[in-house]
């Protein structure tokens, strides 16, 4: 469900409408390169946690390989990003529930102060409840997405008109074909689009608690590529075979245009609930995965104590409470600057993200060469082509990073980028007295 949760989000339910009216039908090459890239990092994940299950996932496993440094990096790296895409998240949550007039009244930032203490709350009772709340939310989204599919599919068939199209291929060749706006769009959007995939990387954090990583875990990460090559790439084709490129709209969900367009009653109503459910997803994940990380960095010493402090339901709930008081910020922010509060968190966000995908494959490549040294002994569930997969991967991991300064936004991102070295490095002569190296044998 986690694999589920990671792979479906609001990159895709709201995003790909702006992204759609930059690059039209060629969004759809763009997923599938991003998505594949995506999976090599799950894929790295995946052999690792076959070789060592841990709750402390890519945390564990740079410190085994990159040394305490890396595990240290790759940590608070992970929690700059959840914890501020906690704060995009409770912010999105306010906005979509501003959609229903019953809600109006209510200011932003208390909304998304409720939103924070709800899922807060469930968090905090047991890993149990935390599966079946991403089971349920994955069942909304999926629902949502396969319905949508299905309804698409049968008007291409049927040749309805839409908007005064009649859907079909001729949609996407009466409108430009398929780089309607050249090839340079395609490229410079793959830096926003490869964020839609964040968080496809916490099917690693719940190995540690899963039964039977050996058979459960390959299955897991397996079922992301198809997932992505249906859900995504599959959606996004069929968007730009419904209605022309053109009229989708940056802010709104092209699944709510097409739904619209058709007359379909209280389409919005319902889409408006299916992104609300992502974003609550998306929260629910973040404070899971930030508590088990800020948990194996506690007991290294390289985090403070308290968020090592498990309960009785074995949740790491010091880890948790780190996190939301950040996210209580969050709801500062909402009150302060309602309508940039977005924004300025997930510039910061998506230096994590680019992070922590990174040290994954360098941490993966770092295994294989170890192995073939004799001194590990890798799983039969492998990446292929190691390792000349990990280099292809971190060269396009750091092209995004290029990418951002041809965006008005990433340019805002690799501004900030000095500080949060800066941050880290205060941050490491702070703790490296304290560290302890035995800290893998314990988690």
């Amino acid at each position: 469900m986690i694999a589920i949760g990671g792979a479906i989000g609001t990159g895709l339910f709201l995003g790909a409408g702006g992204r759609l009216v930059q690059a039209g039908p060629a969004l759809a090459i763009a997923y599938a390169v991003c998505g594949l890239f995506a999976f090599f990092v799950v894929r790295s994940l995946g052999e690792l946690i076959l070789y060592r299950p841990s709750s402390g996932a890519f945390v564990s496993y740079a410190r085994e390989f990159m040394g305490e440094k890396g595990a240290y990096t790759a940590g608070w790296m992970h929690f700059l990003n959840w914890s501020t895409t906690g704060i995009a998240d409770i912010t999105a949550i306010a906005l979509y529930a501003h959609f229903w007039a019953m809600f109006s009244p209510i200011p932003q930032w208390v909304l998304a102060l409720i939103a924070l203490a709800i899922v807060l709350a469930l968090n905090m009772v047991s890993v149990r409840l935390f599966g079946e709340m991403e089971f349920w939310f994955a069942i909304v989204k999926v629902g949502a997405l396969v319905v949508f599919m299905l309804v698409g599919i049968y008007l291409i068939v049927t040749g309805h008109a839409i908007d005064g199209h009649q859907a079909g291929f001729s949609v996407i060749s009466d409108n430009g074909g398929v780089f309607p706006a050249g090839i340079v769009p395609v490229v410079l959007i793959m830096q926003g689009v490869v964020f839609a995939y964040a968080s496809v990387e916490l099917v690693g954090v719940a190995a540690g608690e899963t039964e039977n990583p050996e058979k459960i875990m390959p299955k897991a990460i397996n079922s992301i590529m198809w997932r992505i090559g249906i859900f995504y790439v599959g959606s996004v084709a069929l968007l730009t075979m419904l209605m022309p490129w053109s009229s989708y709209k940056d802010g709104e969900s092209p699944f709510v245009t097409v739904l619209a367009n058709l007359g379909v009653p209280y389409a919005g109503d319902v889409m408006n609930l299916v992104v609300l459910t992502a974003a609550m997803s998306s929260l629910n994940s973040g404070l899971y995965s930030t508590g088990r990380i800020l948990r194996s960095m506690s007991l290294a010493g390289s985090a403070p104590k308290f968020t090592g402090a498990m309960n009785r339901s074995q949740v790491p709930y010091g880890g948790i409470l780190l996190t939301a008081a950040v996210c209580v910020v969050g709801v500062a922010l909402n009150a302060v600057v309602p309508e940039q509060a977005f924004e300025i968190v997930l510039n910061f966000a998506s230096i994590g993200i680019l992070a922590t995908w990174a040290i994954i494959v360098l941490s993966h490549l770092l295994f294989v060469r170890k192995a073939g040294r004799g001194e590990v002994e890798r799983p039969n569930y492998r990446l292929p082509f190691s390792p000349y997969i990990e280099y292809v991967t971190l060269a396009f991991l750091a092209s995004v990073v290029v990418l951002m300064g041809f965006d008005e936004v990433g340019q805002i991102t690799l501004i900030s980028l000095p500080v949060i070295l800066i941050a880290l490095v205060i941050g490491w002569y702070c703790v490296r007295g304290r560290i302890d190296m035995s800290a893998m044998e314990r988690e």
